[in-house]
């Protein structure tokens, strides 16, 4: 579980990096502002996300299915949430949105947040 949450934090950093510069350029001629803003968004949550993978890939063990829950749900949501924005402000811009991934996005982010809870809950479990 390590090398795959460390291995996946890379690619969602590097992919980041990629959409990032890419969005920055090339989508620049095809995006109106809205949609280049909301795939920004995208590309910081995923490269936050990736960052967050990696160093807890580094101190976490993953021997308690908390952790693993919590690795799963950082996972799961950044290509939900991130991929999704990215599929719509695309699809948008060709004039033929997907409106399917509407609902992927808050979902994803749900994803995220219960990460972050998980997160949150394994340092304030060790103090109460």
């Amino acid at each position: 579980m390590i090398l795959l949450v460390q291995a996946v934090g890379a690619l969602y950093g590097l992919l980041a990096v990629i959409f990032g510069a890419f969005g920055a350029h090339a989508l620049k001629k095809t995006f109106t502002e809205e949609q280049l803003r909301s795939f920004e968004t995208g590309v910081k949550y995923q490269m936050y996300h990736a960052i967050l993978l990696i160093v807890l890939g580094f101190n976490l063990g993953f021997s308690t299915p908390l952790e693993s829950y919590m690795a799963y749900c950082f996972l799961i949501g950044i290509f939900l949430f991130s991929f999704s924005i990215y599929g719509l402000c695309i699809s948008a811009s060709k004039g033929k949105k997907q409106k399917w991934l509407g609902p992927v996005t808050p979902l994803g982010g749900l994803f995220l947040v219960a990460g972050w809870t998980l997160l949150f809950y394994s340092f304030i479990a060790h103090i109460v």
